[in-house]
């Protein structure tokens, strides 16, 4: 080994001299996590966990929960033979059980739990209740999950300032948060429109929009004092969470779904039904 490759440092000590570059604040930390990933000390993939790992710390659970609107829930009136199959169509680990309105949550029922009622034991859905977890809408991500992690739950409802049931989030969400997302070709750039229009006349629209906000871009008159997004009207009118390629009609328009999961809306095509009335005949 020559004198030239001896006195070259190793990945070691490069990564040591940069670390020993401490930051003052937030943003100089950013800058130093961005120069450990161009001198290729850090992949993208490490570099983009290290800043959803600092973004958790500065979020709020009202900015990632799932909307109360999209939540699956189960009524404790409701006969085990008549909610399972719900439970096997959206195939979620666990579901909120409530006693007549999303408001009144009872307990979480664990989907494993099920199994008791095929083993053909005694059955009763109030005995296999776990506790419900409550968290406010401005709680920090980061303790969500310190939480999360303490008390072994995956979910927790979240309420308003009126004690009001306002959604739910789950540990899955804020982890999330942290690895990034999975997109498909149906996802918008986040810096796009939530209304965009194409050659032939249809509309890409995020199911977040603002109610107020397609009426003002498409000349329609939905009402907002219900729902507040788009996605929260398409659901209404669907009865239930729609999945993708379905089609639902609301006066003209056809909202044909594009990207949703078990458990929300996310982007929609929106179009004006073809009138089918025949064009009039000429007159002599």
């Amino acid at each position: 080994m020559d004198d030239t490759e001896s006195s070259k440092p190793s990945l070691l000590e490069r990564l040591s001299t940069l670390l020993l570059r401490e930051p003052e604040d937030r943003e100089q930390l950013v800058e130093l996590l961005h120069s450990a990933y161009e001198r290729n000390l850090l992949d993208a993939d490490a570099l983009s966990m290290m800043e959803g790992v600092m973004q958790v710390s500065e979020r709020q659970v009202r900015e990632i929960m799932i909307p109360r609107a999209q939540m699956d829930v189960i009524d404790i009136s409701e006969q085990p033979e008549k909610f399972i199959p719900f439970v096997i169509e959206t195939a979620h680990s666990r579901f909120p059980v409530v006693d007549g309105d999303k408001d009144n949550i009872i307990g979480i029922l664990l989907a494993k739990d099920l199994l008791r009622y095929y083993a053909g034991e005694e059955f009763d859905v109030r005995d296999m209740l776990r506790p419900a977890v409550f968290v406010p809408e401005a709680k920090r991500l980061n303790v969500l999950l310190r939480d999360f992690r303490s008390n072994r739950n995956h979910i927790a409802l979240v309420v308003d300032e009126y004690g009001g049931v306002s959604g739910m989030v789950t540990i899955e969400d804020v982890l999330e948060q942290i690895v990034g997302n999975i997109e498909d070709e149906y996802d918008f750039d986040d810096e796009e429109d939530n209304i965009i229009a194409d050659r032939s006349g249809q509309y890409r629209v995020k199911a977040d929009t603002k109610i107020a906000d397609f009426n003002a871009a498409l000349g329609t008159e939905f009402s907002d004092e219900e729902y507040d997004t788009v996605g929260g009207l398409v659901l209404q009118a669907a009865g239930q969470l729609p999945k993708r390629g379905d089609h639902i009609h609301l006066g003209e328009l056809t909202f044909t779904v594009l990207r949703a999961d078990s458990r929300r809306l996310y982007s929609l095509l929106v179009e004006r039904k073809k009138s089918n009335t025949p064009p009039p005949l000429n007159s002599t």
